[in-house]
């Protein structure tokens, strides 16, 4: 075999057993837990402020109402984060083990899946023969590409459980208040056209983010944000003056 192919073959059996085990240089960053917390965040809160407001013209009830909503909601969404990413371990954990278990126990039947496997992507010959015999090789290797291909589950730091559940939290709570700040500083109807215009801005600034980060669609992921910010605000509102409280 030339050289210049051999190398490739090498590079390519490099690069499989690099994903198997899990490349760290491409982990996802924090930001889908920023935009999840802070987007959560201020939907919600902006949701019930308007409603409150429409049945009451009291700044103090809106303020009172809408703080409360911020803190249990945020409380809420990094349990949810945190409780979520330990389950997520919980099952990778278990469907590793059994399939630890089903290499030991049936190898041949689990070498058969590998080879399988290959073959659908395109190996074949002696380069999906080299793939199979690489990849099998390694029981940690093995296990990890059945986990990744056949099951399609990446493992879970549960470390990062805690950091996750942190950055959900703390952006929910800033994205929170940011529909709250108008009614500190206006009467409650001017306060709801300013909530409204500020959630909108603020949504279509963090959906412009995630497209610039993600897609690269940064008009069109903050449209998107800020339409469902508007939405809220509708729903909410309408949903207050139906349930108008007249003094």
């Amino acid at each position: 075999m030339p050289p210049d192919v051999q190398e490739n073959e090498s590079r390519d059996i490099e690069a499989l057993e690099a994903r198997a085990l899990g490349d760290r240089h491409r982990r996802a960053s924090g930001i889908s837990d920023v935009v999840l917390g802070g987007q959560d965040g201020l939907v919600n809160v902006l949701g019930v402020v308007l409603g409150v407001a429409a049945a009451t013209s009291a700044s103090a009830v809106v303020l009172v109402a809408g703080l409360a909503a911020a803190f249990a909601e945020s409380l809420s969404m990094a349990a949810v984060a945190y409780t979520s990413t330990m389950a997520e371990a919980d099952v990778y954990e278990s469907e590793r083990a059994r399939e630890m278990r089903h290499v030991r126990d049936i190898p041949a039947l689990e070498r058969e899946e590998i080879r399988d496997i290959y073959r659908s992507k395109g190996f074949e010959g002696e380069m999906l023969d080299k793939v199979v015999e690489t990849i099998t090789a390694n029981r940690e290797v093995w296990v990890a590409v059945m986990m990744a291909e056949e099951h399609k589950l990446a493992p879970v730091e549960r470390r990062q459980a805690l950091r996750g559940a942190l950055v959900v939290g703390v952006s929910s709570i800033l994205g929170s208040l940011v529909p709250l700040v108008p009614f500190f500083l206006l009467p409650v109807r001017a306060g709801m056209v300013a909530s409204v215009a500020l959630a909108a801005l603020s949504l279509f600034a963090v959906g412009a983010y995630k497209g610039h980060v993600t897609t690269g669609r940064r008009s069109k992921s903050g449209l998107e944000l800020a339409a469902i910010g508007i939405a809220t605000a509708l729903v909410g509102y309408a949903v207050g003056a139906l349930l108008e409280v007249r003094p």
